[in-house]
């Protein structure tokens, strides 16, 4: 009979640190979710030094292409306008005013 009540307490001490490592698991999560909550907010509403400079660069290529095209329609507007055009010669004019807007909004590269 003693040889029961030995065996009794260590098995139940084997079954008992099984089950409490689930529990053990269970409670880490459950401590460190706030953390993981408010970690992933800060994220989503901070904006990364890489993130703006992509945005910023994503712009700037969106105005330089802008403004190509308007080069072009200012190119071909100043042609009908040399022809004789007069409507052509007032677009030129309205083409070449957003033209300087635009040029003024881009970062001006340093000479090489």
């Amino acid at each position: 009979m003693r040889r029961i009540s030995v065996l009794f307490p260590a098995s139940s001490l084997l079954i008992a640190s099984v089950a409490l490592s689930g529990c053990v698991g269970t409670l880490v999560d459950v401590a460190t979710a706030p953390v993981k909550v408010v970690s992933k907010g800060v994220d989503l509403a901070t904006t990364s030094q890489s993130e703006r400079d992509e945005k910023r660069g994503r712009e700037i290529r969106q105005r330089e292409e802008r403004l190509g095209k308007l080069e072009r329609r200012y190119e071909d507007r100043m042609e009908d306008c040399q022809d004789g055009d007069r409507r052509a010669c007032a677009e030129a004019r309205d083409i070449y005013a957003e033209m300087q807007l635009l040029i003024r909004s881009l970062p001006v590269e340093p000479e090489r």
